[in-house]
């Protein structure tokens, strides 16, 4: 895959990133990507409104990624203290497993360092997402931590059968 060209969203941006992010975690059935967990979540991941409420608010940024003229992803950063959360990490379906995930991480993590002065990384994964737990395990997170209960209340979606619950993983960078 070529190279993706990164830059921060702006609250026009909101509708689209909304859509993409829902195609990624919650696309129709039959077709999805890698990794999503519409078979685990009922509902949308998010809205235009939850996306604009991430974009030019204190020491937060949403990456927006493009491919040539094409939207191909997203990624949200926000610092806190000496540590960044890393989340809404999403590709267009269609180019998933082609290493656009690793760019928007690789992408992710540099403004953590660079802009923020991260020194630790940290994210929530649903643990019932093994595959996309390993992703994450494979580029040098660890689980830390009790598990946490899924946030129904959040607007992020229901789960659909048992209890979901979510792993804190970390990352150490920087000095």
């Amino acid at each position: 895959m070529s190279a993706l060209r990164f830059r921060d969203a702006c609250v026009s941006d909101a509708p689209a990133l909304a859509d993409l992010v829902n195609r990624a975690y919650r696309p129709p059935s039959g077709t999805g990507g890698w990794t999503h967990e519409a078979d685990l979540v009922d509902g949308a991941r998010t809205s235009a409104a939850q996306v604009s409420a991430l974009i030019g608010q204190g020491e937060q940024c949403l990456l927006l990624a493009h491919l040539g003229d094409q939207l191909a992803g997203c990624v949200h950063v926000e610092r806190h203290g000496p540590s960044c959360h890393i989340g809404l990490l999403a590709v267009e379906p269609s180019l998933q497993v082609n290493g656009a995930g690793r760019q928007l991480l690789q992408a992710a993590e540099a403004v953590a360092v660079e802009r923020y002065a991260a020194r630790m990384l940290e994210m929530s994964v649903v643990t019932a997402r093994t595959s996309l737990m390993a992703f994450y395990v494979r580029r040098g997170y660890a689980p830390e931590g009790e598990l946490e209960p899924y946030p129904v209340d959040a607007g992020v979606g229901t789960p659909r059968g048992e209890p979901l619950r979510l792993q804190r993983l970390v990352k150490h960078v920087g000095t």
